[in-house]
C-alpha cells in the first residue's frame, strides 16, 4: 500500500524571519538614536567632539568584546534564552541613557548597552541555521539587514521630530520600551528546535530535515578557527567595511551640519538616507546572490562577485562625494556608497553559516566582533583626523575608501566553500 504523501509544509519558519525583522528594527533604532541627538546631548552634558567620540566608541567596544561570548552562548544554550535576556538587558540601558549626568556616566551606560546588543545578530544567525534550509538563508539575511538599516534610517527623522517637542532624555526612554514588547512575544512563540514547535507540521519537518541540529555545541574548535585562512580573511574584510559604515551612525549628522551647512532638523532627516539605501542594498544582494549562484553554478563565486563590486563602489563613491559642491548630490553619492557597502552584508553573514556550520553563532559573533572593533576605533579617530587636518572632512572619507580597497582584495581570495569541519587541520 502506497504511504500517504506528507501534507504541505506549514511554513511556520517564516515567523522566525518576521521576529528577526522586528528585532533588527528595534536594534538599530536603539543604537542610532544617539547620533541624531548627539548635538543636543553634547550641549546638555558639556561635552566636546572628542568626548562624544569616546561615547560612540564605548558602544562599539563592548559590542565587539561581547560578540564571541554571546555567539557561544547561542550555540551552547540556544537563541531563545539568550535573545530574550539580552534584549531585555539592552532595552534597560537604552532607557538608562536618559539618566546620564556627565561623560563618565554616559560612557558606562553606552558600554553596558553595547554588551547586550552584541548578541543580537549572531543569535539570529544561529536561529536561521536551525529553522531555515540552506537555500533560504541568504534571502533571510538580506531581509534582516535591510530591516536593520531601515530601522536606523527612519530613526534619524523620528528623533528629529521627537526633539522638536520633547527632550532627548524622553526620546531614549520611549525607545527603551520597544525591546521589552518584542522579548515577551518572542519567548512565548520561539523554540530552539523547530521540530518540537506546535505550529510545525510533518510537511515542514521534512523541509527542515537537513538543517543544523539545535543541540548545544559548547566545545568550539578555537584552534581550527585561528588556523583557518578563510576565517581570518572573513574577519579582515568585515573590519574594513565596518570602518566606513560606522560613520553613518555616528558623525554623519554633524558632518552635514558643519561641512554642508544643514540645520539640525534637516540634517537629522537627511542623515537617514544612507541607511535607507543600505537597506535596499541588503535586500538586493539577498535576492541577487542566489540568482548569480544559479547562473554560474557556485554560491562562493556569487558572493565574491557581488562583494567585490560592492566594496569597490563604496570607496569610489565616497571619494566622488568629496568633489561634489552641491550638498544634495554629495549626499546622494554617500547614500549610494552605503548601498554598495551593504551588498556584501548577506554574503558575509551567509559565509558565516557556510564556514561555521554548527558553530555559526560563534563564528558570526567573532566576525561581528572584528567589525565592531573598527566601530570602536573609527568614531574616536574621526575627531582626531579633523583636528590634525584643520577640520578637513574629506580626509575621513579617503581613509574609509582605503579600507574598502583592502576589502576588495580580501574578497578576491576569500574561500567560503568549506565548513570549518571540512578544512584541513
Amino acid at each position: 500500500m502506497t504511504p500517504a504523501p506528507a501534507p504541505a509544509a506549514s511554513n511556520a519558519r517564516q515567523w522566525v524571519i518576521v521576529f528577526a525583522i522586528l528585532l533588527s528594527i528595534v536594534t538599530y533604532i536603539d543604537r542610532v538614536c544617539i547620533s541624531a541627538a548627539e548635538q543636543n546631548m553634547r550641549k546638555d552634558l558639556g561635552l566636546d567632539k572628542e568626548a562624544m567620540g569616546y561615547v560612540f566608541s564605548a558602544f562599539a567596544l563592548s559590542y565587539a568584546l561581547f560578540e564571541i561570548p554571546s555567539g557561544w552562548m547561542g550555540d551552547s544554550m540556544g537563541p531563545r534564552k539568550v535573545l530574550t535576556r539580552i534584549v531585555l538587558w539592552w532595552s534597560f540601558f537604552t532607557a538608562a541613557t536618559a539618566w546620564a549626568w556627565n561623560f563618565v556616566s554616559l560612557w558606562l551606560i553606552r558600554f553596558a548597552f553595547g554588551m547586550g546588543e552584541a548578541g543580537c545578530f549572531p543569535n539570529l544567525t544561529k536561529a536561521f541555521t536551525t529553522w531555515l534550509p540552506a537555500r533560504e538563508r541568504v534571502r533571510a539575511q538580506g531581509i534582516t539587514w535591510m530591516s536593520a538599516r531601515w530601522g536606523g534610517a527612519f530613526t534619524q527623522p523620528l528623533v528629529g521630530l521627537i526633539l522638536a517637542y520633547l527632550d532627548w532624555r524622553t526620546a531614549f526612554m520611549i525607545f527603551g520600551g520597544l525591546g521589552v514588547v518584542w522579548a515577551f512575544f518572542f519567548y512565548r512563540w520561539f523554540r530552539d528546535d523547530p521540530k518540537t514547535h506546535p505550529s510545525v507540521n510533518e510537511g515542514e519537518r521534512q523541509v527542515l530535515a537537513d538543517v543544523e541540529p539545535p543541540s548545544g555545541h559548547g566545545n568550539v574548535p578555537w584552534a581550527k578557527f585561528l588556523a583557518s585562512a578563510p576565517v581570518w580573511l572573513l574577519w579582515l574584510q568585515y573590519f574594513c567595511v565596518s570602518w566606513g559604515w560606522y560613520f553613518y551612525i555616528t558623525w554623519l549628522p554633524t558632518y552635514l551640519k558643519e561641512n554642508r551647512g544643514m540645520d539640525l532638523k534637516r540634517s537629522a532627516i537627511l542623515a537617514g538616507l544612507p541607511l535607507f539605501f543600505g537597506g535596499i542594498g541588503c535586500l538586493f544582494a539577498g535576492i541577487l546572490i542566489p540568482k548569480v549562484a544559479q547562473m554560474i553554478g557556485s554560491e562562493q563565486k556569487a558572493r565574491r562577485i557581488v562583494s567585490v563590486i560592492g566594496c569597490f563602489f563604496a570607496g569610489a563613491l565616497l571619494i566622488l562625494s568629496t568633489n561634489l559642491q552641491d550638498p544634495t548630490w554629495a549626499l546622494i553619492a554617500i547614500s549610494f556608497a552605503s548601498f554598495s557597502n551593504d551588498l556584501q552584508m548577506p554574503a558575509s553573514w551567509g559565509a558565516c553559516m557556510s564556514i561555521g556550520g554548527k558553530y555559526a553563532g560563534t563564528l558570526s559573533g567573532s566576525m561581528n566582533m572584528m567589525g565592531n572593533l573598527a566601530g570602536a576605533v573609527a568614531p574616536v579617530a574621526i575627531p582626531k583626523i579633523l583636528k590634525w587636518t584643520n577640520n578637513d572632512w574629506s580626509m575621513t572619507f579617503y581613509v574609509s575608501a582605503f579600507m574598502y580597497a583592502i576589502a576588495v582584495l580580501v574578497w578576491l581570495v576569500l574561500d567560503t566553500s568549506k565548513s570549518i569541519d571540512q578544512q584541513s587541520d
